[in-house]
């Protein structure tokens, strides 16, 4: 980039950021919260193009104050950061269960005689009257018994998240510099807002760009029309389900295959490398065909064979594994540096700071489950699973640029729990285990990927990445307390989200009813996924020739992955058809196009959705 844009960013960008945090939590709160399942925000892309379109109109007439490249990115990771803490599959789900451990406990299913007396008193509210505000809306959040109430619960889950995210941005740190400087990976997610918020202009200026806008945006107008008023014709943005079809033994066992084109999904799709785009796809149909002859000889009988889930877990610590040791060199330096009496090498923190910054958040992460009823062997376990799954998804954004990521049902608790039995663990341990389910449901917005992505979005624009920290930093410390008020605000105005809560809860009451007993044919299935993906990435680096890519392997088991599959081959094909026909420079060419792609129904359903949110009424969603 040029030097004259390699201006130090202020600290007003951070302050403006910080502004911003509490209005998109309400919005997210408000709303669906549906705009967190995927890698790129749609309701941080459409405040960030709002700013940008303003910051046009200051760059003319009041140029001092006019926002650098750096201070717009600096906003755009704020913003994303808030959202994933706030979004679908972290503060939402745990709002909701801590309404549900008690509110969804009736005589019939005998929840707090079966586990109510192992959940400490500060981790939930009992008082059904204040429960009942959050229900059924028509409450005032602000009451003084009220707030009182919640008080101890918020500051304390606010707490514990702050740490777990704090942990995520140390080991940030510590990987930053090999992923992004030294192995020069590519981030395929932040071309949107790193063209986006470039002051040269010449992405807004492309014809093509704006193309791919009407395109999408055009889509989006009339969906949104025809769900108002479905006299009006829809175009695309539906799940055609393909199951209807598949009515005889074995082709039933291929199970929900829905078929749709979502412009945004064939747009982030064309960013990622073309043999991850093809596995993706390929591996969909290979889970199918491998349910499908699992039912041809007879196995569809045994409990969740072929154990799907299982080796996607598996197949994502194979990604962990292997990016480790692709990085052990970078990692002993760093702790033979944090060890000796050398001058530090430092990062936008020193390695110091982030070894012993996880070292201390994670006793105090230690000390809380442990209050939460946990032992320390399974908390140990657990949060080493967490975030060796965190880190590969973070090393997979970074060099892939996958669009999806849920591993939904997947997580640590599974990978413990199914191959031992629940018999083994203490009701206090499957209680804490319960509650962790909040971040562990599935891992579609994740947080540690958007910090890495920060920093590299700062080394893009020439923003200081100790400045970039502290809006980390800030962010976290702000946006934990502020998403958890936020549904309560609106929970207390309108009726909040509750239901998530039924699901952890009532396996809760299965363990320890009927207690399960060891399922060793779950772990193999882990392991099977595990060196899978390691052959599948020594493949890779013995043959140019082999397409294959472990992370398609991990992810195209997903749920999203059934949602998505059909863009992703869509985007594929053209993006393959592209190269071939016209090579790199035609896809350099295209790629205002498919950007615009994105960006156009990210507006246009970012208007949608704050119709919604303004006026209290349904509205046209375009994400699932």
């Amino acid at each position: 980039m040029e030097k004259t844009d390699k201006i130090r960013t202020g600290w007003r960008a951070i302050l403006l950021g910080l502004i911003l945090i509490p209005l998109n939590s309400l919005w997210i709160g408000s709303g669906e919260a549906v705009s967190t399942t995927v890698s790129l925000f749609y309701n941080v892309v459409f405040i960030v193009f709002v700013i940008t379109m303003l910051n046009l109109f200051l760059r003319k007439w009041l140029p001092k104050i006019a926002l650098n490249h750096g201070e717009l990115l600096i906003i755009y990771v704020m913003l994303s950061i808030a959202s994933a803490i706030c979004g679908l599959d972290m503060v939402r789900v745990l709002v909701s269960m801590l309404i549900d451990s008690h509110w969804l406990a009736t005589p019939e299913n005998e929840w707090e005689d079966i586990f109510g007396r192992y959940i400490p008193n500060w981790v939930t509210v009992k008082d059904r009257k204040i429960l009942q505000g959050y229900i059924e809306g028509q409450a005032s959040f602000y009451e003084s018994k009220v707030w009182r109430t919640w008080l101890i619960p918020i500051t304390l889950w606010s707490a514990f998240i702050i740490l777990i995210v704090f942990v995520m941005l140390c080991i940030n740190i510590i990987v930053r510099k090999q992923w992004t400087e030294g192995e020069k990976l590519s981030y395929p997610i932040i071309q949107l807002p790193l063209h986006l918020t470039d002051n040269r202009l010449d992405f807004l200026k492309s014809k093509a760009l704006w193309i791919g806008f009407s395109l999408s945006s055009g889509m989006d107008i009339i969906n949104g029309l025809h769900f108002l008023y479905p006299a009006v014709p829809g175009v695309g943005g539906r799940l055609y389900d393909l199951y209807p079809y598949f009515t005889e033994k074995p082709w039933n066992a291929i199970g929900w295959t829905p078929v749709s084109i979502f412009p945004y999904a064939v747009g982030l799709a064309f960013f990622i490398p073309l043999d991850l785009s093809f596995s993706c796809w390929f591996f969909y149909i290979f889970w199918k065909i491998e349910r499908i002859l699992a039912s041809a000889i007879g196995l569809r009988g045994l409990p969740e064979f072929p154990y799907i889930d299982q080796q996607s877990a598996g197949a994502y610590l194979g990604l962990f594994t292997i990016a480790i040791w692709g990085t052990r060199r970078h990692l002993r330096k760093v702790f033979g540096n944090i060890f000796s009496k050398r001058k530090e090498l430092s990062d936008a923190m020193s390695y110091k700071t982030a070894f012993f910054g996880i070292l201390l958040a994670n006793i105090l992460i230690v000390i809380f489950c442990i209050r939460l009823g946990m032992s320390i062997p399974l908390i140990l376990a657990f949060f080493i699973l967490y975030f060796a799954l965190s880190t590969a998804i973070t090393r997979m954004r970074a060099e892939l640029g996958s669009p999806v990521h849920d591993l939904h049902f997947s997580g640590p608790d599974m990978i413990i729990t199914k191959p031992l039995g629940s018999r083994v663990f203490s009701p206090g341990d499957l209680t804490g285990l319960s509650f962790l389910w909040f971040f562990n449901r599935a891992y579609r917005g994740h947080v540690m990927p958007h910090q890495l992505e920060g920093f590299k979005l700062a080394e893009r624009s020439g923003a200081d990445n100790k400045k970039m920290m502290f809006a980390i930093l800030f962010t976290i410390i702000l946006a934990t307390p502020i998403s958890i008020w936020a549904y309560l605000h609106a929970g207390y105005k309108q009726g909040g989200p509750s239901g998530y809560g039924f699901q952890p809860f009532d396996r809760l009451q299965n363990w320890l009813y009927n207690p399960t007993q060891p399922d060793i044919a779950s772990g193999i299935g882990v392991g099977v996924g595990l060196v899978s993906s390691i052959v599948l990435a020594s493949m890779r680096m013995r043959f140019i020739w082999w397409s294959l890519h472990p992370a398609g392997f991990a992810v195209s088991s997903s749920w999203s992955m059934n949602v998505f599959w059909s863009s992703v081959f869509i985007s594929w094909a053209i993006k393959y058809f592209i190269l071939k026909i016209g090579g790199l420079k035609l896809h350099r060419q295209s790629i205002p196009f498919f950007l615009g792609l994105i960006l156009g129904e990210f507006v246009i359903g970012s208007i949608w959705s704050l119709r919604g949110v303004i006026f209290h009424v349904p509205s046209y969603l375009i994400l699932f």
